[in-house]
């Protein structure tokens, strides 16, 4: 029997996947992956996950903001998550978290563009998490440049009630470690599988397999083999080969391993 696997983050609201999501998820089906973890990034795209998780018994929907986005949207978005996580198919909040990649002075913006975006993006991580503990739903965060010790400055007043997943996860061991103590998991991409990604396989050898996920990020990141191309759920599989082949497990290990962290994390119906 083929290993089943589970794409714990991916973008099926993105325009380019429009059209050809039965065919997508049919692909899915034939490459063994069980269960599609649809991410949201704003209001809109969060309700469009909801739709496309009815559409589909084996795609739940993650609603939240993503801290890219977060410009755009009204001071206040407890209201609307607690609206719209209160649909059976929603397994979590997200994605989350703080976003320091690209600033707006690096733009054409000033150092004051720069506070005023990330005191919007702290804030809105703020409301996610409050929205999360209050429901006990577990949270998804979103990280990508030098924000990892303010992420977990504000992650920490909630780790008694939040459980979360670093999704995408490029960091260094001693950083892995610390997101493990704080009782939350990680979760890896088809980077895993990039030749030039030594560091992030280095992480990965180091991660108890107990203790991470596997993602796609579509349609972002396809792995090797398809590097370049767009990434889609059924590509997971390709990350699991090489996530396997680093931890020294079998495929059928390293679905029991990952499956049973996605089902305690996300507690899918």
């Amino acid at each position: 029997m083929t290993p089943v696997f589970y794409d714990t983050h991916a973008h099926l609201t993105w325009d380019n996947f429009a059209g050809e999501l039965p065919a997508i998820i049919s692909r899915a089906r034939e490459s063994g992956i069980e269960r599609i973890v649809t991410i949201g990034t704003d209001s809109e795209s969060s309700r469009r996950a909801i739709e496309i998780a009815d559409q589909f018994a084996e795609v739940y929907a993650v609603v939240g903001w993503h801290p890219g986005d977060v410009m755009a949207g009204p001071e206040d978005i407890r209201e609307e998550l607690r609206e719209l996580a209160a649909h059976e198919k929603v397994v979590a909040i997200g994605e989350t978290g703080l976003d320091y990649f690209r600033l707006p002075s690096a733009n054409g913006g000033t150092v004051t563009d720069d506070e005023a975006l990330k005191v919007k993006q702290a804030n809105y991580f703020r409301q996610q998490l409050e929205v999360a503990a209050a429901l006990g739903l577990n949270v998804v965060i979103h990280t990508r440049g030098d924000c990892f010790d303010d992420t977990l400055n504000i992650l920490r007043p909630f780790t008694d009630r939040v459980r979360t997943v670093f999704h995408c996860f490029v960091e260094t061991p001693s950083r892995m470690r610390q997101v493990l103590e704080m009782g939350s998991i990680v979760s890896f991409t088809g980077i895993v599988t990039f030749k030039n990604a030594g560091d992030v396989r280095e992480t990965l050898a180091a991660t108890p397999p107990d203790r991470l996920m596997l993602e796609t990020d579509s349609p972002f990141l396809a792995p090797m083999p398809n590097r370049g191309k767009r990434c889609e759920p059924a590509y997971v599989r390709h990350t699991a080969e090489k996530v396997a082949e680093v931890k020294g497990l079998t495929m059928e290990e390293l679905s029991a391993a990952t499956c049973a962290t996605a089902n305690a994390f996300y507690r899918f119906t």
